[in-house]
């Protein structure tokens, strides 16, 4: 698959749930882990507009480099949240507990495709 392709792919993984953090943070408020420090809709509201410029600027051919790079420590920054979910879902349904459980996973796959478009840009 072309560089351009997985660059825009990789865009909309960031820029659907990087608009939703905006539309309706309370869900991404819910799993910010309460040791750290400040409010966590702040948190929510800075992951939000880091999503949303790394997808913008991974359309950039000239960004595209820099903006797939920082899309790589994205993910792993939001890493502690993905694990405080399964903490707090433990006792949620079974569909519900699946996605939870399935979220720190997926981060390996989401930076090993942020680094592909990072080594290829």
């Amino acid at each position: 698959m072309s560089t351009d392709r997985l660059a825009r792919i990789l865009s909309l993984i960031l820029l659907v749930p990087g608009v939703l953090h905006f539309l309706t943070p309370k869900p991404f408020d819910s799993i910010v882990p309460e040791e750290l420090p400040g409010e966590p809709r702040h948190y929510t509201y800075a992951s939000g507009i880091a999503e949303v410029g790394l997808g913008a600027a991974l359309l950039v051919p000239s960004l595209r480099r820099r903006a797939a790079g920082l899309a790589a420590l994205l993910f792993a920054a939001v890493f502690p949240a993905n694990v405080n979910m399964v903490r707090l879902w433990q006792d949620k349904g079974p569909v519900l507990k699946t996605i939870a459980l399935a979220r720190p996973p997926l981060q390996i796959p989401l930076i090993a495709l942020a680094l592909r478009v990072w080594r290829n840009a």
